[in-house]
């Protein structure tokens, strides 16, 4: 602010931040539009965080299964959780919050085995063993 009150071209400005100069108009414009409370921090927009309610209301559901939520088997992904989580709670995050939300709760990541339906246990054994 104090550079935008004396006068400094945003070029400057920018120069002596090191950032980009559209940011620094775009704080001109919210300084010149809202004086000082336009440019205040409105903090990390971070990713939204459940209630321990929400989270325990998300845990009941879960334990419903998939097919219950219209997903045609029983996998739970990280991402089918995300849209599970925005449809309850309109809520938007991320895979990787999603993730992490789980984790802070207790849940364990696991991967589904996908085997072929021909697959030979006794020969995959005798090629581990010789390779």
């Amino acid at each position: 602010m104090e550079r935008f009150e004396s006068g400094q071209k945003s070029a400057e400005v920018a120069a002596a931040l090191r950032i980009s100069v559209r940011s620094v108009e775009r704080w001109r414009r919210a300084w010149r539009e809202g004086g000082e409370a336009g440019v205040l921090s409105k903090g990390s927009p971070g990713r939204p965080r459940l209630n321990e309610v929400q989270v325990a209301r998300l845990e009941r559901v879960l334990e419903r299964g998939p097919l219950v939520h219209g997903w045609t088997d029983q996998r739970w992904t990280l991402a089918r959780i995300k849209t599970l989580i925005g449809r309850l709670f309109h809520v938007s995050s991320t895979v990787e919050g999603t993730w992490r939300l789980l984790k802070r709760h207790g849940q364990s990541w696991q991967q589904p085995t996908r085997r072929a339906i021909e697959r030979d246990d006794d020969a995959v054994e005798v090629g581990k063993k010789e390779t």
